[in-house]
């Protein structure tokens, strides 16, 4: 059974058993102020390499760490499952960061794209975002975070034998499993949504000019370019990824 009762911290410090490591300033407020944790109260640690493990609280108020205990959960590999997207504005791009990691994302890739609304994006809040995500939702790894790049040039330097999902409202294919249904099982997945505006004529045609790319249509409305991202990977875990 899961322990979601004890407090969880992402660290950079190497884990081991017996080990003893500083906490960075907000994340001691956090512990001491906000929870009001004492010496001893056991918190969970992970850093992505290490797996999971059991910590105490150690220290007073000004000199705050953390005594490593024991290994709760080993360290497993994340799914080979890349988001790609244009770039919201800071409230939707922060839940939306959030979700990707939640469902399972490894990495996240922002594109730019023609009628994108967004010409830029924080790394460090991205950051910032998938670590709050995997705190919460049990995750062992972060997923990378890729910088700002041209749609072409993510296309163009796709990784081969990485199928692309590409989310499209115009797609022939109105039922989404049965789109998925050509992607080989255990198959590395990259799925993209495109910004508000929607992709531009030239956009949509080089993309389906693409090799190993699938059209997969969202349903009968149209949904915001945040909700699109829940679900499509929610549709791609379910049919072909790590739900089955």
């Amino acid at each position: 059974m899961y322990d979601f009762r004890s407090p969880r911290l992402y660290v950079e410090a190497p884990l081991q058993a017996g080990g003893e490591f500083p906490l960075q300033r907000p994340q001691a407020h956090y512990l001491t102020t906000v929870l009001r944790l004492g010496p001893g109260d056991r918190v969970l640690v992970f850093n992505g390499r290490d797996g999971e493990w059991s910590a105490g609280l150690a220290g007073g108020r000004r000199a705050v760490s953390l005594r490593v205990h024991e290994k709760t959960r080993e360290q497993t590999p994340p799914a080979d499952l890349h988001y790609l997207f244009a770039p919201l504005k800071a409230a939707r791009l922060d839940y939306m960061v959030q979700k990707a990691v939640e469902m399972g994302a490894s990495r996240l890739q922002p594109v730019v794209t023609r009628h994108g609304q967004v010409a830029r994006v924080n790394a460090e809040r991205m950051r910032a975002n998938a670590i709050e995500a995997a705190e919460q939702c049990g995750i062992l790894s972060l997923p990378d975070i890729a910088p700002l790049l041209p749609l072409g040039r993510v296309t163009a330097e796709r990784d081969p034998g990485r199928w692309l999902v590409f989310c499209d409202e115009a797609a022939d294919v109105a039922n989404p499993a049965g789109a998925l249904g050509a992607i080989p099982p255990h198959a590395p997945l990259a799925v993209l949504v495109g910004p508000e505006g929607g992709f531009a004529a030239d956009e949509r045609l080089a993309l389906l000019a693409l090799p190993d790319v699938v059209r997969l249509a969202l349903g009968p409305r149209i949904l915001r370019a945040d909700t699109a991202a829940v679900a499509a990977l929610t549709v791609v875990q379910a049919v072909i990824g790590d739900w089955r």
